[in-house]
């Protein structure tokens, strides 16, 4: 069964940083064009999503530096007490090493940091979010960042298109040791027989990079190549309407709260017939459920905290909040989290230029 509860635990701050350029699914550019399946009308009206922010030059890690730097300064903590740091991505700036190590530079942090890469999509915050809560329990580490987000523009097709579904975000959640506090719950679950649901074909050890990786072909009548993610739609909105609010439930049952009694509900954001849908299974007040995809895309596994700073910034952060998230999908997988939060600190959306790229580590 996995159930994990994690006491004196909380989560101090969010932020969230996103490329400065938005790409428009209504007035698409070339480079942005929509799928011929739909019009851009109807692609907005089927998805929910009319803008993304996109950019060729940043990767997932400078948003999250950009994000990391805005929520430190605000919550005024010393870099010196920040004791770990956890990279949640599946764009990671390169196969080795690990972007966290990288990040713990760059930031500043302690050399004697525990930094760690999780390699994780649609669930991967509320996971990463248990490793944080995991290591902070006993109170040797004092403050840790989990760093979640995707920059899916820096891989250009062919044909130089992205997915209009898809944007980038990277997203920092503070999490810190606090005696006595509740903390934070957790329900997870995996069906790796449903690997290929979501999945990159080549380009890993199993099948690797060759010329023949970047030859178009169509699949469900979409151009593409096989060093692009690919989904089968229909199996993945099957296993995310019936995953969700099965977890929902099961975390409120084992620890024995009622989950209609939470003040927010923050969902991967993956589109919006889907959510709603988990709202209307759950009986959920809709004004209880936001929802970014409008403005951000589906941002993968950043999309529950980038959810929280784009909709709930002057709401959640003025008086104490009880908040349950899930996120769902590649893998497939899926993880439900419970919380309370006090005096939380929401940073302002950071925007980050293609200047704002630094290039200390680039080879």
């Amino acid at each position: 069964m996995a159930f994990l509860s994690f006491p004196n635990v909380r989560i101090a701050g969010i932020s969230a940083g996103v490329p400065q350029n938005i790409a428009d699914n209504l007035h698409p550019t070339e480079d942005d064009a929509v799928s011929t399946e739909y019009s851009p009308e109807d692609f907005v009206k089927t998805t929910g999503v009319k803008e993304r922010r996109v950019s060729y030059s940043l990767t997932t890690s400078d948003l999250c530096y950009a994000a990391a730097e805005k929520l430190i300064s605000d919550l005024k903590w010393n870099k010196e007490d920040i004791g770990a740091i956890f990279f949640v991505s599946q764009t990671p700036d390169y196969i080795l090493p690990a972007t966290a190590c990288i990040l713990q530079d760059r930031l500043g942090l302690p050399q004697e940091c525990y930094a760690e890469d999780i390699s994780l999509g649609c669930s991967g915050w509320v996971y990463g979010l248990s490793s944080a809560a995991s290591i902070l329990g006993r109170g040797s580490i004092k403050k840790a960042l989990v760093m979640c987000g995707e920059a899916k523009a820096r891989f250009k097709g062919p044909q130089r298109r992205r997915n209009p579904l898809f944007g980038s975000a990277g997203t920092v959640t503070a999490v810190e040791y606090e005696e006595c506090n509740a903390g934070i719950k957790f329900h997870f679950g995996t069906d790796g027989s449903g690997f290929d649901a979501i999945i990159t074909p080549e380009g890993g050890a199993r099948n690797p990079v060759t010329p023949a990786s970047f030859d178009t072909e169509i699949v469900d009548g979409k151009e593409t190549y096989r060093l692009q993610s690919r989904m089968k739609g229909m199996d993945v909105f099957s296993f995310g309407i019936t995953a969700a609010p099965k977890s929902v439930k099961s975390l409120a049952t084992h620890y024995n709260f009622d989950y209609l009694q939470a003040d927010w509900y923050v969902f991967h954001q993956a589109n919006s017939k889907m959510n709603n849908m988990i709202a209307k299974k759950l009986k959920l007040p809709m004004e209880k459920v936001p929802s970014s995809m409008y403005r951000f895309g589906n941002t993968n596994g950043a999309s529950i905290p980038m959810t929280i700073v784009a909709e709930l910034k002057g709401k959640a952060d003025v008086k104490p909040a009880k908040f349950i998230c899930c996120g769902f999908g590649v893998g497939l997988s899926w993880g439900t989290t419970y919380f309370e939060t006090d005096n939380l600190v929401i940073s302002d959306l950071v925007e980050v230029s293609d200047e704002e790229v630094d290039k200390v580590h680039v080879v």
